[in-house]
């Protein structure tokens, strides 16, 4: 098929790359004419794991194009995908500019069938909405609108694609629905479902996973902040819960909260659609709550062991900055508020990540800025400092042994706020190792008493 592919970000790029890696002819628009540019000439403004060497293939292939002109890629097309941004406004709602605007402009640029798909995540009803403003310039039989949402986790982006769990499509049309799974076909053949279901059932579906998901991992942390007051381990409940299959194992490790592009802000998105309807979501409120505490836990505990919350003078390494591994998306990282925080209260910081150095300066304040040097080795976040912090869990921060963090820190002190490192292998060391939900080693003020 021809597909044009409105918005280059995470879902537009990996869903265009892997679309044209599966034989179809696609065509992405942005309106940022320096990313356009960049993309042309062969340069991938996102880290995303195996995408580098797929669109090199497509490229080479002219399977995979790029334009500022709508206009150039809408007309041929069979399908065309709006893979906008939808930005929390100030209550949370969705903010749907983009998607309102590109509506507007395809009214004008249809001229044969073609199926319009939503797979920015929006808000219940706005395929409505895009149908309306379409529908205004168009007659209807020209065009469906369907509901495509994503399911890619950064960092695993294009594994997800190319073998999805799942592929939901929401319409009524049964030549929508039929195109759509034409299309999808070659991705599931190991025989995971294509859900076809209403547009709004699909619209809620994304929302449901992510705040069923931001749920679990808010649930693991209460449970971590109960064991650290009683003196349990969470990852002994951890593995307790996880092998009951009606929960099952994953996202229940505990840390210093979600953060990213999506969880927050679809979080935030269904809590207002339910209060916009007249719906306390109580659950989701709670979730919301937990994680904006949880994101600065580690400075409270630091404040703990230090016995003062004036850090004033001191200097703190820290190990990662982006929200998770394999990324360098930095959106809502807790390392964004752990960095504000400190740097508040006086202190200097050595940050290293393999990725988000060049995207944390960008997100960051000032007063951070001034305050962190940059390091390009993991090793050089470890001299003269008091304490290394470690905010996101990159497979590089679990090689080396602790004894061998401990041989390079002067005060031999780590906040460990992914839960990295074995607790027994850290007490047979000098080294203060302060975890999540797990009794604290070496450090006897913060022992749970008996």
């Amino acid at each position: 098929m021809k597909l044009a592919v409105i918005g280059t970000g995470y879902v537009g790029l990996v869903s265009g790359t892997c679309f044209a890696d599966s034989g179809n002819d696609v065509t992405c628009v942005d309106i940022n004419e320096e990313k356009i540019e960049q993309l042309k000439n062969g340069e991938i403004p996102i880290y995303e794991p195996g995408l580098e060497t797929i669109f090199k293939r497509v490229r080479r292939e002219e399977r995979l194009h790029f334009t500022t002109d709508i206009a150039e890629a809408v007309p041929e097309a069979d399908i065309v995908f709006l893979c906008l941004p939808t930005p929390p406004g100030g209550d949370g709602q969705a903010d749907l500019s983009a998607v309102i605007q590109v509506a507007g402009d395809l009214g004008s640029l249809i001229e044969d069938y073609m199926v319009i798909v939503n797979k920015s995540t929006v808000p219940v009803t706005t395929g409505d909405r895009v149908e309306g403003i379409i529908g205004e310039q168009l007659d209807e039989n020209l065009f469906d609108v369907v509901s495509n949402p994503e399911f890619l986790r950064e960092g695993a982006a294009v594994d997800d694609f190319m073998k999805p769990e799942r592929v939901v499509i929401g319409t009524g049309s049964e030549q929508a629905a039929e195109m759509m799974t034409t299309l999808y076909e070659p991705f599931v053949r190991s025989g995971n479902p294509i859900i076809v279901m209403d547009r709004r059932s699909a619209e809620l579906t994304k929302y449901a996973a992510n705040a069923m998901l931001a749920t679990k991992i808010t649930f693991m942390n209460e449970i971590a902040n109960i064991c650290e007051r009683v003196g349990a381990n969470v990852d002994n409940i951890r593995r307790g819960i996880g092998t009951d299959s009606r929960i099952g194992p994953r996202f229940l490790f505990a840390g210093i909260g979600y953060g990213g592009s999506c969880f927050p802000k679809d979080v935030q998105a269904i809590h207002h659609t339910a209060g916009k309807h007249g719906y306390d979501f109580q659950i989701v409120d709670s979730v919301m709550k937990v994680n904006e505490y949880q994101k600065t836990s580690i400075v409270r505990k630091m404040e703990e062991y230090f016995g003062t919350g004036d850090f004033n003078g001191m200097t703190f390494g820290i190990w990662g900055l982006s929200f998770k591994p394999e990324t360098d998306d930095i959106r809502e990282a807790p390392a964004l508020y752990i960095a504000e925080e400190l740097v508040k209260r006086g202190t200097e910081l050595l940050a290293y990540d393999p990725e988000a150095i060049g995207t944390f300066k960008q997100a960051t304040s000032e007063q951070v800025l001034a305050n962190t040097t940059f390091v390009h080795d993991q090793k050089d976040a470890l001299q003269n400092v008091e304490a290394l912090l470690i905010c996101t869990e990159w497979n590089e921060f679990r090689r080396p042994t602790i004894d061998s963090i401990a041989e390079e820190l002067d005060n031999h002190v780590i906040f460990d706020g992914r839960n990295l490192y074995d607790l027994d292998r850290a007490r047979e060391t000098d080294v203060a190792y302060i975890s999540v939900g797990r009794p604290a080693v070496n450090v006897k003020e913060l022992e749970p008493a008996e």
